[in-house]
């Protein structure tokens, strides 16, 4: 059933929109190893939700809404790492709307707290199965109850990187424009990547668009996909790729402390990853504007931040 525009949940999405996206673009100020190389991150946590996942989950809900395939007694479901659950939960706890949530076991603990909190019903699967058996879990859920769930399918809806497309992209070229010489950011559902990638290379296909992949299959980023081994998302677009590059999990958690130190900002290690990226680069260029995301901060992970303060 499609949900009537009058109807106080489309009122309340649409009032969310207002909250969404237009976060801060930082310039590194301490870090970037050479003078004529100048490197920016958006601080993607300064959002309602927390994180860069805001973006597809309201996109991927609202769309939902006016289809009706989300309609009224439906729950939404979906496999998550952790922060596209939060942000489903965010959004849908204003809404009314129930979540269900497939999580690897070994999600941080703060992030099961959260999904508790929000009300959300999470069904665990294997730490040893990564987020591709939870998405596995979640399709089959939806198979044996098609009309119980709406399948919401972040590492294949179109919604996910359009999002990004329409959001992340333009506000970053707004800001930056014809200077930008590279994008990079980690791989995931591959849906920043993409989405923004898309748009600035429609801006200026002279910009280079970097995926920063984990240095093996067993790695501490989380959210991030070994591609060689990991199932693919169905919305990577693999010719907007100029290059793939490599972080070390320790790497990141080094570049976590640094960043603490000399920028003042505590950062998960997925940003740290994207910042390590970002310097390797800028080591092997001359002058040029590299842009990251940094898709969250440090809030989620005190486990981690414990173990390396």
């Amino acid at each position: 059933m499609v949900i009537n525009q009058e109807s106080e949940v489309f009122k309340s999405i649409t009032t969310l929109g207002k909250y969404v996206g237009n976060t801060p673009l930082y310039e590194i100020q301490h870090l970037s190893p050479k003078p004529k190389v100048k490197i920016y991150a958006k601080m993607e946590w300064m959002q309602f939700g927390g994180s860069v996942k805001t973006r597809p989950a309201y996109q991927i809900i609202k769309a939902a809404l006016e289809s009706g395939e989300l309609g009224t007694g439906k729950t939404l479901l979906d496999a998550s790492s952790g922060n596209t659950g939060l942000a489903y939960a965010t959004i849908c706890a204003r809404l009314g709307i129930p979540v269900t949530i497939c999580l690897p076991e070994n999600a941080s603990w703060e992030r099961k707290k959260l999904l508790k909190g929000l009300g959300v019903n999470i069904v665990y699967t294997s730490k040893f199965g990564s987020s591709d058996e939870s998405e596995a879990k979640a399709h089959e859920m939806y198979n044996n109850e098609p009309d119980k769930y709406f399948l919401a399918n972040q590492y294949n809806n179109e919604n996910n990187w359009k999002a990004h497309y329409e959001g992340t992209g333009p506000e970053i070229f707004e800001e930056l424009g014809d200077s930008i010489t590279h994008f990079m950011t980690g791989l995931g559902t591959t849906g920043s990547f993409t989405g923004i990638s898309k748009y600035l290379k429609e801006r200026d296909p002279s910009i280079q668009t970097i995926g920063l992949q984990p240095d093996g299959a067993l790695h501490g980023l989380e959210g991030w996909k070994d591609m060689e081994t990991a199932k693919v998302p169905g919305i990577y677009d693999t010719s907007l790729v100029d290059a793939i590059k490599h972080v070390d999990t320790y790497d990141a958690y080094d570049m976590l402390k640094e960043t603490a130190k000399k920028e003042g900002i505590l950062l998960s290690p997925s940003s740290a990853a994207n910042l390590k990226g970002a310097i390797d680069l800028a080591n092997e260029i001359e002058e040029g504007v590299i842009v990251t995301l940094f898709p969250d901060n440090a809030e989620k992970y005190s486990e981690i931040i414990k173990s390396l303060f």
